[in-house]
């Protein structure tokens, strides 16, 4: 049977197109597996939401996923479709996101009834720290970070144009700044309700108060790293020591292959047998 170089080309380009598609099946298979072990070693339900940012592109286009309403949707279902009485697990790695995403999940991490773990193995920054403070503890690696939770407004920290409203006389502001500026005030006091109000059900509501100014009113920059130590000098209830299979699980997320993730599986309660 002869090839023509068009008939190789072809056969070529079909490889290369589904290969993605395959190896994707193949770690999502892997995922499915260590995520069954970690539930049946901790009694609990996994969940993970993987925002790969080290390498993205998409034919040579970047690619960038944060937290979005996607991804607090599929969250907020998992989180609810798990009973009562079975701890959650919730693997994040992210930069952060919308706020208004971050606070739906993190509402949805403080009403679940048994303990809800958060495993940070390598960073959840901004939002990602946000749903993590509403957790009933909090695991880090030794170097894993977590980040302030300050809002941004048009890609400016909130902090920064109010400190540059009041630096000179009103009159000397620009009506443009002074809009921003009062946008500012708002986000940040907004931000700073919700993080008490998803505290404050563990916390000392004055701690949680001066905690939530703390990382809300730009006392960093927002890409500031929040080491394990720090975190619990804020008064986090921060435990250091990541889990290796939690380590293994993450190496199941590629950049290439999936960018980002939101994954959880049926609810299989500890104990059950496989079939």
């Amino acid at each position: 049977m002869e090839f023509s170089f068009s008939t190789i080309f072809f056969l070529f380009f079909m490889v290369m197109i589904l290969q993605p598609v395959l190896m994707g099946r193949i770690f999502a298979f892997r995922r499915e597996q260590a995520i069954r072990a970690i539930e049946r070693k901790r009694r609990s339900r996994v969940i993970t939401m993987i925002h790969r940012q080290e390498r993205r592109s998409f034919f040579g286009v970047n690619v960038s996923r944060m937290i979005d309403l996607e991804d607090a949707q599929s969250i907020i279902s998992a989180i609810k479709a798990t009973p009562a009485n079975t701890p959650i697990d919730l693997v994040l790695h992210t930069p952060g996101g919308l706020v208004l995403a971050a606070m739906q999940i993190a509402r949805a991490v403080e009403t679940h009834p048994a303990k809800v773990t958060v495993f940070v193995p390598i960073y959840a920054m901004s939002g990602g720290t946000l749903i993590a403070l509403a957790a009933d503890e909090i695991v880090m690696g030794e170097f894993s970070m977590l980040g302030p939770i300050d809002p941004q407004i048009m890609g400016i920290s909130a902090a920064s144009i109010i400190a540059a409203r009041d630096a000179k006389p009103v009159e000397h502001v620009s009506d443009v700044a002074l809009v921003l500026a009062d946008v500012s005030d708002k986000a940040i006091a907004q931000v700073v309700r919700g993080a008490v109000e998803i505290m404050t059900p563990r916390m000392e509501k004055g701690k949680a108060e001066e905690l939530a100014k703390t990382l809300a009113s730009g006392t960093w920059t927002h890409d500031y790293a929040l080491t394990p130590a720090e975190a619990r000098e804020l008064g986090l209830g921060v435990t250091v020591g990541m889990p290796p299979e939690i380590l293994d699980l993450m190496k199941l997320f590629p950049a290439p292959v999936k960018q980002s993730a939101v994954e959880f599986l049926p609810f299989d309660p500890p104990g059950k047998k496989l079939g």
